[in-house]
């Protein structure tokens, strides 16, 4: 073998095959943020394709590239970095490292990428992309063609890559057992779309966030990111493997879209989409199904309408399956599965948090299709599985919630419900139906109010905790068949909450009517002779925004009153009620 040197080049020749590195600086670029390297970048490449592959170096430094580029196969375009880059920055907040400036494509899309992997093993590492005529006053963002994208070529490969603010930051058609890892940003659009991958690709450590962006999920720019854009986007990939990625602030965290050639199977480990108006959306995927464990999945910041996993009802021959996972923030629903084709199956999942605009909404909604809830544990809410009257089969056993899981079953025989944790409410002995109270605002009170909003303090003579009404809060309490009973709410009325509608109603019928002006004290009413032993009620009160009324104040919910307690006591009792709240 025969080895020769030079500065900043080694070429190696053994048994009639070359291998160059090449570093950029010796065809020409300059890292001065001004130059546009474009030549000299593919010049460099070229001539270690033509060598027989090897690496390319970029030293450190601010790299214009006013065109586009593509690496050959056998070729690595390779930075200085040997994890992502993160948010790497000086003092004059320039990206520091092997920085490619990209200036091509704004507003044509439909030009060629800015840089193509054009070969077998055609690899790009090391690097930070930034565009810096992007702007994020610019709402909707300004549209430019992907950041890397493979048309065809096998083992290709994205490194220890951070690429700032695309557009859309990575978009592989056709490329099978590509690597992509340890990659961050921020893309406006999409990070990650794939199709056509006909052999295991695997994604690892990628993480899509807000760098350099001050997120506020009211501001324009991120506003839009969080309801417009996608930050993983699979059609057809044959069982694809994701691991340990994340995403934050978009419309949807991970999309599994249909394509004409088809649509996704795989293993799906590790992931997470923190504010996202739907962390997982379903289109369709392949009969194999997705496998989805340990996936960390929470809604859009300030979101009434945000869904955890929605199974989209055109979705055909899907098989959706979760395992040892959590649902938590400001999720409407968690699961949603609305597909007549489709088996869902959840496995050892806590579910936190769900119904955040207080409507009722259930934490897990099955419109139709099959489903099996097993071993998963449930935190307080009204509703915590909905079964539709179109599913075909639904097994729910062995799950556990605070109060005991409530189930609503619309589709009778054909749903096995097998020791699940009993509702509260049903273990209620006629002694304690006769007279109770429940501490609203207290840990075991979700049995018994639901469009409400959280727990909260409020100033009140005995120091109770309490929680806000909505318009229509709903009251379901225990009662004694065939006897009437008294109960007493004991409410703080504001000013901005005084209506002449106010009341305590059973259906239509009002049972009582709030005060004209503002009020702090008890409410009664009479509950009439029934012959259930539930009576639901409902608490109607004029909403008002504390954002419209109080200076200063940030809180834009709707609210009516503030309840504090609810004492319901059967006619003839006499006993001092007892807690609901701690029954067992």
């Amino acid at each position: 073998m025969a080895t020769f040197f030079r500065m900043g080049c080694c070429i190696l020749v053994c048994a009639g095959l070359t291998r160059a590195d090449l570093s950029v600086l010796e065809t020409g670029a300059l890292g001065d943020g001004k130059t546009d390297c474009t030549t000299a970048f593919q010049q460099a490449l070229d001539k270690t394709a033509a060598a027989g592959g090897g690496i390319v170096n970029v030293p450190a430094g601010q790299y214009r590239i006013n065109g586009t580029l593509k690496v050959p196969g056998l070729v690595t375009l390779q930075g200085i970095s040997r994890t992502a880059p993160a948010d790497a920055r000086d003092a004059q907040g320039r990206y520091q490292g092997s920085v490619l400036l990209a200036y091509a494509g704004r507003a044509r899309p439909e030009n060629p990428p800015f840089i193509t992997l054009a070969g077998r093993t055609a690899t790009l590492a090391g690097l930070v992309i930034a565009y810096p005529e992007r702007k994020i006053t610019e709402v909707p963002p300004v549209p430019y063609p992907p950041a890397i994208s493979a048309r065809s070529g096998d083992n290709l490969a994205v490194l220890d890559c951070m690429i700032v603010n695309p557009y859309e930051a990575i978009h592989f058609d056709g490329a099978a057992r590509f690597l992509i890892r340890n990659v961050h940003g921020y893309p406006d659009f999409r990070g990650l779309y794939v199709d056509n991958c006909y052999d295991i690709g695997r994604v690892e450590n990628v993480h899509f966030w807000p760098f350099g962006t001050n997120y506020n999920p009211n501001d324009p720019y991120s506003k839009w990111v969080n309801v417009n854009a996608v930050a993983f986007e699979f059609a057809r990939t044959d069982w694809q493997y994701v691991t340990n990625t994340f995403c934050f602030g978009y419309g949807v965290g991970y999309k599994f879209s249909t394509t004409k050639a088809g649509s996704c199977n795989g293993n799906f480990l590790g992931i997470g989409a923190d504010s996202c108006r739907r962390a997982i959306l379903v289109e369709g995927c392949q009969y194999p199904g997705l496998l989805i464990t340990n996936a960390e999945l929470v809604g859009r910041w300030g979101s009434n309408d945000s869904v955890g996993i929605e199974i989209a009802e055109k979705s055909l021959d899907s098989k959706v399956s979760l395992m040892n996972s959590s649902f938590w923030g400001p999720i409407d629903r968690c699961v949603w599965s609305r597909s007549r084709q489709t088996q869902f199956t959840s496995i050892g999942t806590h579910y936190c948090d769900w119904d955040v605009g207080g409507t009722g909404s259930p934490a897990i909604q099955i419109d139709a299709g099959r489903a099996i809830i097993e071993a998963n544990t449930f935190r307080e809410g009204e509703t915590h599985v909905l079964v539709g009257p179109k599913v075909r089969s639904a097994i729910i056993m062995g799950n556990q919630a605070v109060n005991g899981l409530a189930v609503t079953n619309q589709a009778g025989a054909r749903t096995q419900l097998v020791a699940n944790e009993a509702d509260q409410a049903t273990l209620f002995t006629d002694a304690l139906r006769s007279c109770y109270r429940v501490d609203v605002g207290s840990v075991g009170d979700q049995p018994f109010i639901s469009r409400a909003h959280g727990r909260e303090h409020m100033p009140h003579p005995d120091e109770h905790t309490m929680r806000w009404t909505s318009g229509n809060t709903q009251l379901r309490l225990p009662v004694l068949p065939g006897k009437p009973s008294e109960i007493e709410l004991d409410v703080n009325l504001p000013p901005h909450a005084v209506d002449p509608q106010n009341g305590l109603y059973l259906g239509q019928i009002r049972l009582a009517t709030l005060p004209d002006k503002p009020y702090q004290g008890i409410v009664k009413a009479t509950i009439p002779t029934g012959t259930q032993d539930r009576v639901t009620l409902t608490l109607k009160v004029k909403k008002w925004r504390p954002v419209e009324v109080q200076p200063g104040s940030q809180d834009g919910r709707e609210l009516g009153l503030a309840l504090y307690s609810v004492t319901v006591r059967a006619q003839g009792a006499t006993s001092q009620p007892a807690s609901a709240n701690t029954q067992e």
